[in-house]
């Protein structure tokens, strides 16, 4: 199962008129980094970094003025997310955004039913917050010490190790074959696929491993023991 969890920054906070202008993305396969990881700078055109924004990402627009528009990096974050979740904190943010400019596209939207929001997961799991990432970084325990401003790939980084706790932390990715008789299967509950194990019977019994001469053998230490013996409650 393939995840992208990942973050948007952008000149502000109308996805009507402002646009993104980075965005990164860390992929996930059975919910353990895989270290593909995708990280654009984005020309907004003639969209201004409001001051607000800039003082939350530190992002210029004379540093963008180099950088390529959404037209230009449209398929290379399709081609990234193609048949994966987007995962996202306050993803009703995010995907705004990035709907808008696919919309100005001619492009049709992300679904929702492609879309998990950790913010919305993080107040079902702790409803008595806080539930920034910040604070779920603290109530986890990951170092977030160099989060000193925001960033796509930063953020989306801490949002990876945040959300792995969310759904049971390392454990939920250990594999389950289909060996020694177990059978794995999906189920989406909650926003989190889990594994469902079934125990599958053996289609013919395993056969037997004791030799007549050991049976033989046994039998006879249990008659030496009587009735009283405790191997008699259990002789054929």
């Amino acid at each position: 199962m393939r995840e992208i969890i990942f973050d948007t920054e952008t000149t502000g906070l109308d996805n009507k008129a402002d646009r993104i202008i980075e965005i990164g993305g860390i992929e996930l396969f059975n919910h353990f980094p895989t270290g593909k990881t995708l990280h654009l700078y984005i020309n907004p055109g003639d969209r201004k970094v409001h001051p607000d924004a800039l003082a939350v990402h530190g992002i210029t627009d004379e540093s963008l003025k180099d950088k390529p528009p959404f037209a230009d990096v449209a398929d290379e974050i399709l081609a990234f997310f193609e048949g994966a979740k987007w995962i996202a904190h306050n993803a009703t943010f995010d995907m705004g955004f990035v709907n808008a400019e696919f919309n100005r596209l001619g492009r049709p939207p992300i679904l929702p039913d492609m879309v998990i929001d950790t913010l919305a997961m993080a107040r079902r799991k702790h409803p008595m917050g806080p539930n920034s990432l910040d604070a779920l970084c603290r109530r986890y325990g990951i170092d977030n010490s160099h989060r000193t401003r925001h960033g796509a790939l930063l953020d989306s980084e801490l949002l990876a190790e945040v959300y792995i706790e969310m759904i049971g932390g390392r454990q939920t990715a250990l594999g389950l074959g289909s060996s020694n008789g177990s059978s794995a299967r999906s189920r989406q509950n909650n926003d989190v696929e889990e594994v469902v194990v079934e125990i599958l019977a053996r289609p013919q019994p395993l056969p037997g491993r004791v030799s007549e001469t050991e049976e033989a053998a046994h039998a006879a230490l249990v008659a030496k023991l009587g009735e009283k013996g405790i191997w008699s409650k259990y002789r054929a």
